[in-house]
């Protein structure tokens, strides 16, 4: 599988220009990182082998299941603000009203397409994105372009490090918690990113699957959106 470049039409330059971070935050650990960059491609690429046979079958099933493409991309922001295309398994259908707008996700996630978040066997096309160095195994989740104009200066700091298919919020309530309670995780982990901290988050990432907690939010089968967090008030005393 080829990875495209994100388009390149004038609005979408616009968009990528509104949205990048600047300044550039160099490598704080330069030697982790290039560990960890190591572990991530061969670790994709084993586990993306070893499972080629039913991520086929899988494709075959989404392919009977709705009309459209098996893999679905959608452009995120990596590390430093840099857009990329994000590959996951197709898990909603895509339904419209007499508008051409998409319905809701509750109407457009069907049997399967649960099925498949609630094992999360619906990240699997993200090893790709890992081999290809866009992200990590583990990391803040990517989240959408236009986020990046919600985030306050403490919660932009999740870009600083690549993006990753789990991570600490992940293991520690996904969904079902707060976006400002998802960004402190974020954070926490950026500041405090170790070898040890990642393996911790990958075992517990197995548990969590296997139980399938903190699939959905209290009020969305997904997530809710993101519209920003209250400024924070400051108190002299």
């Amino acid at each position: 599988m080829e990875t495209k470049a994100p388009a390149q039409n004038q609005q979408e330059q616009k968009i990528l220009k509104e949205y990048f971070i600047e300044p550039v935050v160099p490598e704080r650990k330069p030697v982790y990182s290039f560990i960890k960059r190591a572990f991530d491609i061969v670790v994709a690429m084993s586990v993306g082998l070893l499972l080629l046979i039913p991520m086929g079958i899988i494709a075959v099933m989404i392919r009977l299941d709705s009309e459209g493409p098996a893999l679905f991309k959608q452009e995120r922001l990596g590390k430093n603000g840099k857009a990329f295309y994000m590959y996951k398994f197709r898990s909603m259908a895509d339904l419209r009203d007499e508008n051409g707008e998409l319905l809701p996700d509750e109407q457009r996630l069907g049997k399967f397409g649960k099925l498949l978040r609630s094992t999360s066997l619906d990240e699997l096309p993200s090893l790709w994105n890992v081999v290809c160095l866009e992200t990590a195994l583990v990391g803040p989740r990517s989240l959408y372009l236009r986020y990046n104009c919600s985030y306050n200066e403490k919660q932009a700091r999740r870009l600083e490090v690549r993006p990753g298919i789990t991570g600490l919020a992940q293991v520690n309530g996904r969904n079902a918690i707060s976006w400002e309670k998802r960004f402190e995780y974020d954070v926490e982990y950026v500041d405090n990113i170790t070898f040890i901290g990642d393996w911790k988050i990958m075992f517990k990432t197995v548990g969590k699957v296997f139980k399938r907690e903190g699939i959905t939010s209290a009020t969305s089968v997904t997530m809710e959106e993101f519209k920003g967090s209250e400024a924070e008030v400051v108190v002299n005393e």
